[in-house]
C-alpha cells in the first residue's frame, strides 16, 4: 500500500499536461440581432429565422472548436444566438459596428482580455469602418499562454499589390498588414506561441505581398497553403481561401499533422445556404505538450 500511495502523490506533484486545443475561425455573415430593413444593416441582408439559428448551433456544435475567433457577428447577444451561452463565453471589442470580429470560447478555459488591436480599423469613424482586432490570451489548465487576434480585413484587395497599391482597398489593406507586422513583432519579442485567425479577405498564394510583409516579424505557418476553398466553390471546383489561421512562435511547432479542416454546409438550397453565411468554419488542433 505505501509504494502505491507514493506513486500517487508523485503523479499529483506533476502538473497535467495541456491537452490539445482546437482552434477555428468563421465569418457568420451580418450576425445580428437586429431586425430586417434596420438602417445599420445594408439592403439586401437575408433575414434568419428561428429555424436558421437552429442550423447555425448544429453546426456549432459539429465543429466542437475550444475557441472560435468569429466575425461579422453584432455581440454577446448575437454570438448567444449560435454558441448556447451556458457553454460559451464572448469577447469583442468596444466598437459599436454591426460587424465586429471577436471570440467564443469554451467556459473552463483560463482567458483574459487584452488591449483591442484599434489601429486596424482605419476609419474608425465611418459608418461601417474597417474593425478593430479582438485580443485575448488562452491557456489550458496549466498549459502554456496562447496569444489570439481575431481578425477581420478590408475586403477589394484579394491579390494585387499592397506595397505599392493601385486601389483604396489595397492601400489599406498594405497598412492593415504594417499593423498586424508590428503586433506579430511584439509576441516574438515576448517569446508567447501566437495565432492570428479569420477573414483576412485575401488570397495568401506563393510570394505574396500581403504575407511578406506579416513575415517580416517573424516565420509563419499557414494551414490553409496548398489547400482550396469548397465551401466558396463551383461547380465542385475550390477557390482560394481568404480565411486563415496564422501560426506563430512556438504555435508553429504545436500544430497537429494535418488537424486543418473545413467544415462545410450539408444544405444546397442557394437562398438556404445564403441565410446561413457565405463562409464555413475552418479549424486546427494544436498540441502544446
Amino acid at each position: 500500500m505505501r509504494p502505491l500511495i507514493l506513486a500517487l502523490l508523485a503523479v499529483l506533484a506533476f502538473p497535467a499536461a495541456a491537452a490539445e486545443l482546437k482552434l477555428a475561425a468563421w465569418n457568420i455573415a451580418w450576425l445580428t440581432t437586429k431586425p430586417a430593413g434596420h438602417p445599420d444593416l445594408p439592403r439586401g441582408v437575408p433575414s434568419r429565422g428561428e429555424q436558421d439559428f437552429a442550423r447555425l448551433r448544429a453546426y456549432a456544435d459539429r465543429l466542437a472548436a475550444d475557441v472560435v475567433a468569429i466575425q461579422e457577428v453584432d455581440g454577446p447577444l448575437a454570438a448567444a444566438r449560435v454558441f448556447d451561452a451556458t457553454r460559451w463565453e464572448f469577447h469583442f471589442p468596444a466598437e459599436t459596428d454591426t460587424q465586429r470580429a471577436g471570440f467564443a470560447w469554451r467556459r473552463g478555459l483560463n482567458v483574459t482580455r487584452n488591449t483591442d488591436v484599434s489601429a486596424l480599423d482605419l476609419a474608425p469613424n465611418a459608418r461601417r469602418s474597417l474593425r478593430r482586432g479582438a485580443d485575448i490570451t488562452v491557456r489550458q489548465g496549466d498549459g502554456p499562454p496562447l496569444r489570439l487576434l481575431s481578425v477581420h480585413l478590408d475586403g477589394g484587395c484579394a491579390w494585387d499589390p499592397v506595397r505599392e497599391p493601385n486601389s483604396r482597398d489595397c492601400q489599406n489593406l498594405g497598412r492593415q498588414a504594417e499593423v498586424l507586422r508590428d503586433w506579430i513583432g511584439e509576441r516574438r519579442r515576448e517569446g508567447v506561441a501566437f495565432a492570428i485567425l479569420g477573414d483576412f479577405n485575401r488570397r495568401m498564394e506563393r510570394n505574396d505581398e500581403f504575407l511578406a510583409v506579416l513575415t517580416e516579424a517573424a516565420p509563419l505557418a499557414r494551414p490553409t497553403e496548398g489547400f482550396s476553398d469548397p465551401c466558396r466553390g463551383r461547380e465542385g471546383r475550390g477557390r482560394p481561401f481568404i480565411d486563415h489561421i496564422l501560426l506563430g512562435g512556438p504555435a508553429r511547432d504545436w500544430l497537429v499533422r494535418d488537424s486543418f479542416r473545413v467544415l462545410t454546409y450539408a444544405e444546397r438550397d442557394g437562398a438556404l445556404r445564403e441565410r446561413l453565411s457565405d463562409h464555413c468554419p475552418i479549424s486546427v488542433r494544436l498540441d502544446p505538450r
